[in-house]
């Protein structure tokens, strides 16, 4: 009966997604492609004084991402250290500096980790004038260096590829602006609640006082989904029964962070020529988000442990409303799209189940990954395959008629190191900083020996990969959590982008080469099980070392 309950969700979920497949992906081809404005569009391109009609170099195009970025991290950040001036700030002080920091660079890099408890550290304004503000916006950046890339492969000869503040405006004021706007219905009309009441004072059945926190709390967590962001509104995320009510808002709610970043694929098709090539790069986000979930499930279903073998299952953790197959679907969606809200706790996991949603994000979040940001790590992940195909085969390799030589596959290969890079060393240094583990080990960890590891571990690839789940077991609101969190966030976000920015320009300038009898269809099988073999090996496999220290260690013990 569970085996039949977690195939009928999952399938319900794949049904939808499937049916929004081509009219959002068309949608989205048309927003980025069509040359007319919006009125409401050209008023915000008069006040900031853009020209929407024209184009930017790659070069350009990035010192418009880094410059919009770096305003938002600041204005984030003065938000909180000004908020006990601000209206709605329900009494609460200003955020201290480090977590200030750490929290700013959280929701401008679209990673939304939390290393506090909302409902007693943010006021109303902070919550939608700051985060909600950057859910938007990070969301739009992602997207918009999706289509700077697909440009890259579908221009001739061309030294630009589209406007930033063009791409920008469009994704929030066209795409996440009005589908956030009906989810947000969607979730009132499921019992999410919306109001600025602030604390209300209840009287339970026993006589005792609770207090209930209010807020606005549909419309942020509608584009906390679509957007692929996280963060709750309340400490226990989308665990909090006024942030998803019921097993068909969490249905719904997985929906919505799927919705967009499986729809770019057909996006892609539209605008290099071949819906082919989209339906490919969806076969292989398509088959790993497959093998990822009933891995996750099969480990927690099976509850290996004297506890969850007499419990019935591993329910440690995970809410009776979703149950288990309700809990690691949300679990897996949530790590595969680099959005981070969470409706069960991942540290609760049985050891095993507990590897799955980090192996998610080690795969670098590309099945099918963040909005935008999953379509750009997957096209990366196609040049590398392509190129590996060509040395087999001793020709030069190409993707969409693109020459892939050595410039581009330096910058792919680069954008393939930093994430690990950056979990590895933030992780190693927790532990060999003498001042540093002491904290560490006295503080942010609760469970010491190999869980503790995979704690800390989990983190680092949380806030590379701009994910933003943890295991809650981890104690991160710590000067060294927050300062090191926050620069793995910003450098796990803005040196890929810098990075595939730079290869959108270089396969931009080039002319496309004819196909030959050499050349390798990329639209086939074929490709589609190299493209998902490269994933693997390229991206998880660089992780196997740590994991048998941490989780696998865990599991088999």
């Amino acid at each position: 009966m569970d085996v039949l309950f977690a195939i009928l969700q999952a399938a319900t979920v794949a049904l939808i997604i499937a049916l929004l497949y081509r009219p959002l992906g068309d949608y989205l081809a048309h927003v980025f492609t069509t040359e007319k404005h919006a009125r409401i569009e050209r008023g915000v391109y008069r006040l900031i004084g853009v020209d929407p009609d024209r184009e930017q170099t790659a070069g350009a195009y990035t010192r418009g991402v880094l410059a919009f970025s770096v305003v938002g991290v600041l204005l984030v950040y003065a938000l909180q250290r000004t908020q006990a001036l601000l209206p709605y700030s329900l009494g609460l002080p200003a955020v201290p500096e480090g977590l200030s920091f750490n929290t700013a660079a959280s929701f401008v890099t679209n990673t939304n980790w939390q290393s506090y408890s909302p409902e007693l550290t943010l006021g109303y304004t902070v919550q939608f004038a700051g985060l909600a503000v950057q859910n938007f916006v990070s969301g739009a950046v992602g997207i918009a260096v999706a289509i700077a890339l697909v440009r890259g492969f579908a221009r001739r000869r061309s030294g630009t590829i589209g406007n930033v503040w063009v791409d920008i405006v469009r994704g929030s004021f066209r795409v996440l602006l009005p589908l956030s706007f009906v989810a947000a219905i969607v979730l009132l009309i499921g019992g999410v609640v919306q109001n600025v009441n602030g604390f209300t004072e209840a009287t339970t059945l026993s006589g005792g006082t609770q207090v209930l926190p209010g807020g606005p709390v549909a419309s942020q967590e509608a584009i906390k989904e679509l957007g692929t962001n996280g963060g709750g509104f309340f400490n226990a995320n989308s665990a909090h029964p006024f942030e998803n009510p019921t097993a068909w808002t969490s249905l719904f709610e997985i929906v919505l962070l799927l919705a967009i970043p499986f729809a770019l694929p057909r996006t892609f098709g539209r605008m290099v020529g071949s819906n082919r090539q989209g339906y490919a790069i969806l076969g292989v986000m398509s088959t790993l988000f497959v093998a990822s979930l009933v891995a996750a499930t099969a480990f927690e279903m099976v509850g290996s442990g004297t506890a969850p073998e007499l419990a019935g299952g591993a329910m440690e953790g995970k809410e009776t409303r979703y149950g288990i197959a309700g809990s690691t679907l949300f679990a897996s969606a949530t790590t595969l799209t680099s959005t981070g809200a969470v409706n069960s706790m991942h540290d609760s996991y049985t050891a095993l189940g507990g590897m799955m949603p980090m192996l998610n994000m080690m795969l670098g979040e590309v099945a099918p990954g963040g909005v935008g940001s999953g379509l750009y790590g997957m096209l990366v992940l196609a040049v590398i395959a392509v190129f590996i195909a060509g040395l087999l085969v001793g020709r030069t390799p190409e993707y969409l008629g693109k020459k892939i030589g050595p410039r581009e596959i330096k910058l792919a290969a680069l954008y393939i190191l930093v994430t690990p890079t950056l979990v590895l060393a933030g992780t190693a240094l927790s532990f060999a900083l003498p001042g540093v583990r002491e904290d560490v080990e006295s503080t942010s960890i609760w469970n010491p020996g190999v869980h503790g590891l995979s704690e800390v571990l989990y983190a680092f690839t949380s806030a590379a990969n701009n994910n933003g789940s943890a295991f809650a077991g981890l104690t991160a609101n710590t000067d060294w959590m927050n300062t090191a969190l926050g620069i793995a966030m910003l450098l796990g976000r803005f040196i890929p982008i810098v990075l595939v920015l730079a290869l959108a320009g270089s396969l931009a300038a080039q002319d496309r080469v004819p196909s030959t009898a050499g050349t390798l269809p990329t639209h086939r099988p074929q490709f589609v099980g190299l493209l998902v073999g490269v994933t693997v090996i390229v991206t998880a496999l660089t992780y196997f070392p740590v994991l048998t220290l941490g989780p696998l260690a865990e599991g088999l013990s």
